[in-house]
């Protein structure tokens, strides 16, 4: 029942905001133009639909306002850090690609981070692989160990405030669309399979990285 409520809920979201658009495009709020875009709205998600994307968390408002005000902040320190390495009397700084393992687990959630990731200036990510969580991310400074650590606690901070805003482990309700179950997602994070034992002749615990890599959301 509540998966279609959210699913009901969400497709209201959609008409209502083509509908916006419709208007917009018009120029002009008027009953006509408004139940123009609500017939252009159902036109087109019943002609194209998009996929479902699965939704298994819940938002935190108070969370979402903090990742909002630590996005614009990263965004404005990056923005001044890209304008002195292009005006400095010095040479073009050091760039390559880092990976980064992310503990975020909803590929909707997933999405977000790396929209939010790509528009900090500074840092592109340039490949994604789904299954082990891995990101690849072009970093335009790279000139010096303090600047890879900083771009790595970067990426964990963001990451932690975008899994308590959106994915709380006790929110967390895998969807029914989900392509994946959550063992086999965070049974191979790293470079090798988590069921094979160490060179210690342990076993690598990925749901206890990831859960110590997410930390305390209170």
């Amino acid at each position: 029942m509540k998966y279609l409520n959210r699913f009901v809920l969400l497709r209201l979201w959609i008409l209502g905001w083509l509908t916006a658009v419709w208007v917009l495009l018009w120029g002009n709020v008027s009953a006509a133009n408004v139940l123009g875009g609500i017939v252009v709205g159902l036109g087109i998600m019943i002609l194209l639909p998009l996929p479902k994307v699965p939704v298994e968390g819940r938002i935190h408002l108070w969370s979402l306002l903090k990742l909002t005000f630590w996005f614009f902040y990263y965004a404005a320190e990056s923005s001044v850090n890209v304008a002195w390495l292009a005006v400095r009397p010095k040479a073009p700084p050091v760039t390559g690609v880092l990976r980064c393992r992310i503990a975020i687990k909803s590929d909707l959630v997933l999405t977000l981070f790396v929209d939010a990731m790509n528009l900090v200036p500074g840092t592109m990510v340039l490949e994604i692989d789904q299954t082990r969580r891995l990101l690849y991310v072009h970093v335009l400074d790279m000139g010096s160990q303090k600047a890879v650590d900083s771009f790595y606690a970067y990426v964990r901070h963001l990451e932690k405030l975008f899994i308590a805003a959106f994915e709380r482990d006790s929110d967390w309700k895998p969807s029914p669309l989900h392509f994946q179950e959550y063992e086999r997602y965070h049974g191979v994070l790293g470079d090798d399979i988590a069921s094979a034992p160490g060179t210690d002749g342990t076993f690598r615990d990925d749901k206890k990285t990831d859960d110590e890599r997410k930390g305390e959301w209170k």
